[in-house]
């Protein structure tokens, strides 16, 4: 006779865990050291790290400063500043010569600095008795900056006192600094050597039109100069390669951006 035998029944029993949910991951497109560090702080990075990341960000902001820093004094080189010589020496080896103040060159370049989010300033980082040394700055709004510095003796000249003697050397060194920073030359307001034949003058304010123009790109600028008159052509001619250049780089800088 064939036994039956009966499996033990009883329920197993099973030891448990208590249920933990998954941890919640942050999902980040990581364009910048910035996401790294706030990734770290969730995570509860050590003081360490947060230090190494905290560095990190800091060149790289710096490096995008300086990026938009070569842009935009890109963009002012191709406006053509003009610093023109209009102060006439009445005395000295130079007498008879025209040369440039230092007004003349701030109120050349203000503009066209201001349009790029650029300016200048400077500082007297050197005051001895007999030197005197400037630096000139030039900064843009995204925070990256540049300088440059010169320094000179006391301008000692005839009837100066001890005071304007220093003056003169300040402004001096202002002016040539800043020319020097911003790369630009003073030049002469003459025919530039074409036979005594008086060339066309470009008023102020047509000048401005055209930059105004090229600052919009290639084709608002040929549709601005169709519209101008022959002898307006004519007297914008000499900025015409000037012109096209801010054109072609205006056009570069919306394909960028688009």
């Amino acid at each position: 006779m064939t036994e039956l035998v009966i499996e033990d029944l009883t329920p197993e029993i099973v030891e448990t865990t208590p249920h933990r949910a998954p941890a919640v991951r942050h999902d980040y497109a990581v364009t910048a050291p910035a996401d790294l560090l706030r990734m770290a702080v969730e995570q509860g990075a050590d003081l360490d790290r947060l230090e190494r990341l905290m560095a990190l960000q800091e060149r790289w902001e710096a490096g995008e400063a300086k990026k938009r820093f070569a842009v935009a004094f890109a963009a002012f080189k191709a406006e053509a500043v003009k610093i023109i010589k209009n102060k006439l020496v009445t005395d000295g080896p130079l007498k008879g010569k025209k040369h440039a103040e230092l007004a003349d060159a701030v109120n050349a370049a203000t503009p066209a600095l201001s349009r790029h989010g650029l300016s200048t300033a400077w500082r007297l980082t050197k005051d001895d008795k007999d030197w005197m040394e400037i630096t000139c700055t030039l900064s843009h709004e995204g925070g990256h900056s540049e300088s440059v510095a010169m320094g000179g003796p006391p301008d000692t000249g005839p009837g100066r006192n001890a005071m304007q003697a220093r003056g003169s050397t300040k402004t001096y060194l202002e002016r040539y600094t800043l020319t020097a920073i911003l790369g630009l030359a003073a030049q002469d307001a003459d025919d530039d050597g074409a036979g005594g034949k008086k060339a066309p003058t470009i008023s102020p304010d047509l000048l401005q039109a055209a930059r105004d123009a090229a600052m919009q790109g290639w084709k608002p600028l040929a549709a601005w100069i169709n519209a101008r008159t022959p002898e307006e052509r004519a007297a914008l001619n000499p900025e015409s390669d000037n012109l096209k250049r801010a054109a072609k780089a205006a056009d570069k800088a919306k394909g960028a951006t688009a």
